[in-house]
């Protein structure tokens, strides 16, 4: 068994034996084959057999891919295991690609598993497939703005227990009122980012990662 990790996530990889250790020079992927899933780069052995390298965080994401697609199953260790907690997961939406970032990077470092949207309409679509603790949401966005994106899922008789958070340069009241009527239950302004504001928001609507 071979412990995979992001930091994040930790993963046992079942293999048919372990063969040592070597020094190789390894070289990139040809460009022609584009990005090949859980492959990072190649190498040649001293007998000239190839060798691929694997992108060890690519594959615990494509591993937590396939848990969420129920694809696969974690392993039911009995009574007598120790109990592990699942890691909160967060979706982002805001057509922003700066600040998408910094509220995925603000998140993951206190331990949430986050996942982005850029646009309403995207984000519509993700929180539909996938299993949230909660959204976070802009105002101004293409296609659909974040007050109608938060008025469908507490429209929605199965997402509407989600908690939603909006962020939004919007600073005016009626802007507050008019996130909070549409049924979010934080609306603060990106400049929460300056303190601890936009993470204590977050724990107190979902609790620690």
């Amino acid at each position: 068994m071979v412990v995979l990790s992001d930091r994040l996530n930790a993963y046992g990889l079942a293999v048919d034996k372990f063969l040592g250790e070597c020094d190789l020079v390894v070289r990139p992927l040809d460009t022609r084959l584009g990005k090949v899933p859980d492959i990072s780069s190649v190498a040649v052995m001293l007998d000239g057999a190839p060798v691929l390298i694997f992108d060890v965080e690519d594959l615990v994401r494509s591993i937590d891919n396939l848990l969420a697609g129920r694809r696969l199953r974690k392993l039911n260790q009995g009574p007598e295991a120790i109990e592990v907690r699942k890691q909160k997961r967060i979706l982002v939406v805001d057509d922003s690609f700066t600040v998408r970032e910094m509220e995925r990077k603000l998140l993951e470092s206190k331990g949430f598993q986050v996942d982005t949207a850029v646009d309403g309409v995207d984000g519509w679509n993700a929180v539909r497939t996938g299993s949230y603790d909660m959204v976070i949401s802009d105002v101004d966005m293409p296609r659909m703005n974040g007050i109608e994106f938060v008025n469908r899922i507490k429209r929605h008789a199965e997402l509407k227990s989600i908690p939603v958070m909006i962020v939004s340069y919007k600073d005016k009241e009626e802007d507050r009122l008019a996130g909070l009527q549409a049924g979010a239950n934080y609306y603060l302004t990106k400049s929460s980012f300056q303190d601890d504001s936009f993470i204590r928001a977050a724990v107190n609507l979902i609790g620690e990662a």
